[in-house]
């Protein structure tokens, strides 16, 4: 899979307070969101920039929907526009966004508009029998994932095959999405070390990312936010990416 690497990086200048810390406990290690769970940074027009080249030049790679999912995925729209930060002005079915992007909203086609106007990645997870299952998702920001081989899939194993990921932390993990409140969201954090900054960086699960060595001189970190939605049984799993250079 050929990925194109910028000639100059999307960098943030630096990481949210704290967030280090979080990234440092012990999976899952969610806790409440104080104040907004939407938000954009520094690196809002950059990002966009990218996301929306993603979504025009490889729309099949980065995004994806099932039938069943539609109904989770307009729902999670609905909660977005109702949360959009300063900067944004929503009226009808458009949005301008802080860069001066005008997104025309689909509500047939929720996901993408949602991919042309957040800085975060959005997986919706729709609860079938004892799991939550993937049912869509605008992922132009994976990190060493690809969406092909998760969508449809149940939680368990869209985490295969990541190796702490045991069964008493999925069964964690499904706890929480089955007891996240409405209005409460949760969430958490990761950060890595990585060689390379670019944001759009896929991998089958046959071909896991070279552990990042101590002196790699980026850190890759995600903010992951857990929303309960509106339509039965569905959630949103959120990914605000950063990738800052280390001094």
């Amino acid at each position: 899979m050929k990925v194109r690497t910028l000639e100059h990086p999307i960098l943030q200048d630096y990481l949210p307070d704290g967030q280090l810390d979080v990234a440092a406990a012990r999976l899952p290690s969610m806790r409440p969101v104080v104040g907004p769970w939407l938000f954009c940074d520094g690196a809002y027009g950059a990002q966009m920039g990218e996301r929306r080249r993603l979504l025009a030049e490889r729309p099949e790679d980065v995004l994806a929907q099932t039938p069943e999912g539609v109904a989770g995925a307009r729902a999670f729209l609905e909660a977005a526009l109702r949360a959009l930060p300063a900067g944004f002005a929503h009226q009808d079915d458009r949005v301008a966004c802080p860069d001066g992007h005008i997104v025309a909203l689909d509500w047939d086609a929720p996901l993408r508009s949602v991919g042309e106007m957040l800085q975060q990645d959005v997986c919706i997870l729709d609860r079938s029998g004892d799991e939550h299952v993937l049912s869509g998702a605008v992922l132009c920001f994976p990190a060493s994932w690809t969406l092909a081989q998760k969508i449809g899939k149940p939680l368990i194993r869209i985490h295969h095959p990541v190796s702490e990921y045991s069964d008493a932390i999925a069964a964690r993990v499904q706890r929480l999405f089955d007891g996240v409140q409405t209005g409460r969201p949760m969430w958490r954090a990761n950060a890595l070390r990585y060689s390379d900054p670019t944001l759009y960086q896929p991998r089958p699960e046959n071909d896991p990312r070279p552990i990042g060595t101590p002196d790699a001189p980026y850190i890759r970190s995600e903010r992951q936010t857990v929303l309960r939605l509106a339509h039965p049984g569905a959630v949103a799993f959120m990914i605000h990416t950063s990738v800052v250079q280390v001094d």
